[in-house]
């Protein structure tokens, strides 16, 4: 993946980095937070925390009953304009299509950001469906096929070095929640060019992804299949999604 490039220090804006923390601070366990929780989780006071929150309600980004804060759809904003705007998604969007009429399953196109991996385009006629992922969505790194390709695809020493800055968890009795399995594991998927995984996050879930490439051998993504186990063994969905998958990719190398 890209580094961040370096920034001189009277480039730096810090209200804008604060700013940015507090909108972080809201998710699924925090939706409604006061100055002083949002400060707390952010490392403000309650007073500087109070202060943003009340510009970005003023800006519509916050609502606020005058005691707790939470996050207005026009968030929303902010992360349509990437979608909208960003040339990765747009180049592989036609390639996923075509993955979801070869296999008849939903094809997405996932980067690593951070601990997660985060899905940021996906097969279907509107690319809003009901089913799967939506665009968006943060999984995990290590419980995500396409996070695991891509951890693959960096190579062995930055993907240790992600490994050793986190802490694994189980999910399921199937997920892997050893360092050691899981760095085998990425060795493995790093020789054989793809990785499955099977029931890390939910049970029933199997998922096949390929890292994508670009012209000068440098991952920029993956692109995945996520499926329901049902009936079906790993090597006949490996054999039915996989040569699809890995046609796509290499189509799409000189694209990226």
């Amino acid at each position: 993946m890209p580094n961040t490039p370096a920034l001189e220090k009277r480039d730096w804006i810090a209200g804008l980095e604060k700013g940015l923390s507090v909108i972080e601070v809201f998710d699924d366990q925090h939706p409604r937070l006061t100055a002083s929780q949002a400060g707390a989780r952010c490392g403000l006071t309650r007073t500087a925390a109070r202060r943003y929150l009340l510009t970005l309600a003023h800006l519509g980004y916050v609502g606020s009953d005058g005691k707790l804060f939470w996050l207005t759809p026009r968030i929303l904003r902010l992360g349509h304009a990437y979608l909208e705007s960003a040339r990765l998604p747009r180049v592989v969007q036609p390639f996923l299509q075509r993955i979801a009429g070869g296999t008849q399953e939903i094809a997405y196109l996932g980067v690593l950001d951070g601990d997660d991996a985060v899905y940021i385009a996906r097969s279907g006629a509107h690319r809003h469906m009901n089913t799967g992922y939506m665009l968006g969505s943060r999984i995990q790194a290590q419980l995500s096929t396409a996070g695991v390709a891509i951890l693959a695809g960096m190579g062995e020493a930055a993907s240790d070095a992600w490994l050793a800055a986190r802490e694994l968890r189980p999910f399921t009795p199937f997920t892997i929640a050893s360092k050691e399995q899981l760095r085998n594991e990425l060795q493995r998927f790093r020789r054989q060019g793809w990785a499955l995984l099977e029931q890390q996050l939910e049970l029933n879930a199997r998922g096949i992804a390929v890292p994508l490439l670009d012209r000068n051998n440098t991952v920029q993504g993956a692109i995945s299949i996520t499926m329901p186990i049902n009936q079906e063994k790993s090597e006949d969905a490996i054999q039915r999604v996989l040569p699809v998958l890995q046609e796509a990719a290499r189509s799409l190398r000189p694209l990226i």
